[in-house]
């Protein structure tokens, strides 16, 4: 089978192996879709953490279940569409002791601490699959940037009648906008590309608009009549952005990160305690997290169409994925066909 190769940053490589064998407690499964997300393009470049080369990337995954080891669920059977958990924990240590399998001290995740599914067939887990059945494979790809935004609304707590700022127009932060609507919140988007929040209101209906470059706190006082938005969350992975952010937090109010960066962050202590804010990460998602986001894909709330704006072929995607990294192309979700 083919697989694509992130040999060193900046170089991807197509090649030759050898089709895996389902083990205790596996599933084969065909890709059929791999979407394209930021922690990918960093991989490229040489930015993410936590990585290391040679490294097969693709986490965002949907395909068909081509065979079952022994050991397998019975909720799954070969020839089901699936898409796949690429959050591989351990299962014991504190962290999934108390539910929060997201963050495993010892996490690996598919196609960052270990090869994931950029090859045409992969062996994963089958309790890290999610049938899909009746739902499109392009659906069933976005299942996972979907979850993230998902579950960094459900763990900042937000709720219905809050004005939150989402920080961040990429797939991520869409993800975000979607969820924080339906909790009945009012949503403000910040960006610096113009293009960029005109597809926020347009795609996840936000209340209002702020562009980075005209001032964004006098904008943000502005719209809340002074008070500032009790929730932000920021999903751009800029360190300068997530520095700013603490500012634009109502005294009260909570500071989600989403986005994650290869560098120190640092803040004001005296403003931070001023307002007694709450810092948050976000990391990853949880099966909870993909059964919302499922529940509401099947539902047609969220629309799945327009949030892939781009596509290539397996064999076209090297050739494609510098453009996808240029700004220019307008890229928000890029989804491979295998």
């Amino acid at each position: 089978m083919k697989e694509i190769v992130c040999q060193q940053a900046d170089e991807f490589k197509m090649i030759d192996v050898a089709e895996p064998v389902a083990g205790t407690g596996e599933a084969l499964v065909r890709i059929r879709r791999i979407g394209i997300c930021g922690t990918d393009y960093h991989a490229f470049k040489g930015n993410q953490p936590f990585f290391s080369y040679p490294r097969v990337l693709g986490h965002e995954l949907a395909g068909v279940i081509e065979a079952m080891g022994e050991g397998g669920p019975d909720s799954l059977a070969v020839g089901d569409q699936v898409s796949i958990i690429p959050y591989l924990q351990c299962g014991t240590c504190i962290a999934c002791r108390n539910g929060k399998s997201n963050c495993c001290t010892n996490m690996r995740v598919l196609g960052v601490h270990t090869d994931g599914g950029m090859r045409e067939v992969i062996a994963v887990p089958a309790d890290h699959l999610i049938n899909t059945n009746g739902i499109t494979l392009d659906q069933a790809a976005i299942l996972e940037p979907l979850s993230i935004g998902a579950h960094a609304v459900r763990r900042s707590g937000l709720a219905a009648g809050e004005l939150a700022l989402v920080i961040g127009g990429g797939p991520i932060g869409l993800g975000v906008m979607a969820f924080a609507k339906q909790r009945g919140a009012a949503v403000i988007a910040m960006d610096v590309n113009e293009k960029r929040l005109n597809f926020c209101r347009d795609w996840a209906k936000v209340d209002e608009t702020v562009h980075v470059k005209n001032n964004p706190l006098q904008q943000l006082m502005k719209l809340s009549n002074g008070d500032l938005p009790t929730v932000v969350f920021d999903a751009t992975g800029s360190a300068k952005s997530m520095t700013d952010a603490f500012q634009y937090v109502s005294h009260g109010g909570r500071l989600v990160y989403v986005g994650l960066v290869k560098v120190d962050i640092t803040f004001s202590d005296p403003e931070f305690h001023k307002k007694e804010l709450t810092l948050m990460g976000s990391r990853n998602a949880t099966l909870e997290d993909f059964d919302v986001v499922l529940y509401a894909v099947r539902g047609g709330s969220i629309d799945t169409d327009r949030y892939i704006t781009h596509r290539a072929g397996f064999d076209q995607m090297i050739d494609e994925f510098k453009n996808w990294l240029n700004p220019e192309s307008g890229v928000i979700k890029a989804i491979i066909e295998v």
